[in-house]
């Protein structure tokens, strides 16, 4: 999720007088493991952690000689084990830590246990080896799209009572009667443009990443349609449709609203915030259509009209039929109008400020979403025209040119991996993708970085920046996604047990010991995301503000942007910021963390809106969530 300056005015809604503030750093663990547990037959490790640089240097222990493992039903210790240094004892510079590690897998046994060194001043909180250990993680997170639907009402038992909360957006200019943009005063513009999804901590509607939202779920439903069951809690759980399917139907109906007869499909909707978002009073605008925002619904709606038509289910088929139409009308608009852009904050001209996030594309983005149109299309229909367009876009993406694959590109990569296993596509292509996908996977950013343990938390990226976990959650995806290219089963053995230390950096296994999902605190975890960016549960609000220092803290299972070592408070501080009457200090530095730590500590639990800019690294994002979804799905039966 990125801003801009002109986010700022969306966030006025949380200023308040006097000092901009955030809280203390929290102090740190020494001994780390995925808070939640293991399945059995997983690789298991104790990280020893020792911080030598960063916020909490000199504040943790050197390792010991052994540690054991104790089982919570007998008291008897089950494993013994002794930590071996990572490279001979070196600080690792993404850290700032010294690392051990002590390798548990042999302990297969189901069952909560805990650690502790031999002398047992050392000790970890407890843990479950399970096959089903990670379900009611998985209900939590995927629950999160529930209270974000936009419109709808959260009603008990659906929604907890803590987080219960009437239709938002539905009043006298809202969502129903939503305004263009670029003519607020005229009536004759109003569409009804109700439902979707929240997308983030702000509560704006974008067609680009609805659609991504969509494809990602549709996609983690086709790879363990297992994972996903009917009752998950959601209002239409027990009608005999995997939920999955009744929440991603949500979000394709609210994009069946944006699209216009021509089949061009608007580009976003802005929502006014408010804490409940039941108490929102602001009015709604739209954007105009675009090429990106009407290539990635045909995508979409191609790919969903796949899925729905083969379920068999009540409802199904015509709903299939209606979005297959729909889907070649969005082509042929868009085939017609290949330039058509709208950049909805564009810093450039003052008057462009619609939203928060920044949906626009580049020309390589709008060719990464022509070519998944056409793969779905072709998929859809085995029409020729499609198949041109597909293989033609893939002769020129980024894989078959350079060889290149990336945790930024996967709208392309996913793509290319489905036209992979078509029949009717031309002779040797699918091999061909499949040969790249791999040899790409061997380089230094990926295999090698894991076979030369780069990382001692075992969860090595590209980069650590704004929405880090997103990039930790897609690699780990990447690597599953090696399942697709035909390896053998001991490299799909290997290949599951790396993808899951990406899961455990979530759950745990990181120099914080922070789960980074909301408020789990029920479900196992010891230290799991106190407060978040997110106008529902925004500073200072009594009831949702923080898990801590409020009633009832925010909704759980919510995962937030993570670390982001190029975090910045606003560029007024440190001075005082704001007009007359509202002048806030910045305080004299930067909150730190996550200013000037090593880049996996630039993290702080805060919810302080501008001048402090808590979004560049607490901010919820449903793209941060689906791909946690989809890696977290091949770990749930």
């Amino acid at each position: 999720m990125w801003r801009t300056a002109a986010a700022c005015v969306g966030a006025a809604l949380f200023l308040f007088a006097g000092d901009a503030v955030a809280a203390p750093p929290e102090a740190t663990p020494t001994l780390v493991i995925d808070q939640f547990g293991y399945r059995p037959e997983a690789e298991k490790t104790l990280i020893v952690r020792t911080p030598m640089r960063g916020f909490d240097a000199g504040a943790g222990e050197a390792p010991e000689d052994a540690y054991e493992i104790v089982s919570a039903a007998t008291g008897e210790v089950v494993f013994r084990g002794e930590p071996q240094p990572w490279r001979n004892g070196a600080v690792d510079p993404g850290s700032g830590d010294k690392v051990a590690y002590m390798d548990f897998s042999a302990l297969d046994t189901p069952g909560t246990y805990s650690i502790r060194s031999e002398d047992g001043r050392q000790t970890s909180g407890p843990f479950v080896i399970a096959p089903d250990v990670y379900e009611d993680v998985f209900r939590a997170a995927f629950r999160t799209f529930f209270y974000q639907r936009a419109g709808f009402t959260k009603a008990v038992p659906y929604a907890d009572p803590r987080w219960a909360d009437r239709a938002s957006h539905l009043g006298k200019g809202q969502d129903t009667e939503a305004r263009s943009f670029f003519a607020k005063g005229n009536a004759k513009t109003a569409r009804d443009l109700h439902g979707g999804w929240y997308d983030a901590g702000d509560f704006n509607k974008y067609t680009n990443w609805t659609a991504d939202y969509c494809h990602t779920l549709l996609l983690s439903f086709a790879e363990n349609p297992e994972a996903w069951g009917d009752d998950f809690g959601i209002p239409e759980s027990g009608n005999g449709i995997p939920d999955v399917l009744d929440e991603v139907k949500w979000g394709l109906e609210w994009l069946v609203r944006m699209q216009n007869e021509d089949g061009s499909v608007l580009s976003i909707v802005s929502l006014d915030v408010a804490s409940p978002p039941s108490s929102a009073r602001g009015p709604s605008f739209y954007g105009p259509a675009s090429t990106s925002a009407t290539r990635s619904t045909a995508a979409a709606f191609a790919q969903a009209a796949l899925v729905y038509r083969a379920t068999g289910l009540p409802g199904h088929d015509a709903f299939a039929e209606d979005l297959a139409r729909r889907a070649v009308a969005a082509w042929d608009w868009a085939e017609a109008n290949p330039d058509v852009t709208f950049f909805n904050n564009d810093v450039r001209d003052a008057s462009i400020g619609l939203g928060a996030g920044q949906q626009e594309v580049d020309d390589a983005g709008r060719a990464a979403k022509r070519l998944a149109a056409a793969v779905y299309l072709f998929a859809l229909t085995g029409e020729e025209a499609y198949r041109k367009a597909a293989e033609y876009e893939i002769g020129a993406a980024k894989l078959m040119r350079e060889g290149a694959v990336t945790p930024y590109d996967l709208e392309a990569q996913d793509a290319m991996r489905v036209y992979a296993a078509l029949p009717g596509i031309s002779d040797g292509l699918g091999q061909s993708i499949n040969t790249a996908l791999r040899k790409a996977m061997a380089g230094e950013r990926f295999w090698t970085a894991i076979e030369q343990e780069q990382d001692p938390y075992f969860a090595p990226v590209w980069a650590m920046h704004w929405g880090s976990n997103n990039v930790k959650a897609r690699t780990g995806n990447l690597f599953m996604d090696e399942r697709k290219t035909g390896l053998t089963p001991a490299e799909l053995v290997t290949v599951r047990d790396v993808a899951a230390r990406y899961l455990h950096y979530f759950h745990g296994v990181n120099p914080l010991g922070k789960v980074y999902l909301s408020n789990m605190g029920a479900y196992g975890a010891e230290n799991s995301v106190d407060s978040f960016y997110h106008g529902w549960f925004s500073d200072g609000s009594r009831l949702w503000d923080s898990v801590t220092e409020s009633r009832y803290g925010p909704a759980p299972g919510f995962v937030v942007g993570g670390p982001n070592p190029s975090y910045s408070w606003a560029d007024c501080c440190p001075n005082s910021c704001g007009g007359p009457g509202a002048r806030i200090s910045c305080g004299r530095t930067p909150p730190s963390p996550p200013a000037w730590q090593p880049p996996l500590k630039a993290y702080l639990d805060f919810n302080t809106s501008w001048p402090l800019n808590s979004w560049e690294v607490t901010e919820n994002s449903n793209s941060y969530q689906v791909s946690y979804l989809r890696l977290l799905a091949n770990f749930v039966d």
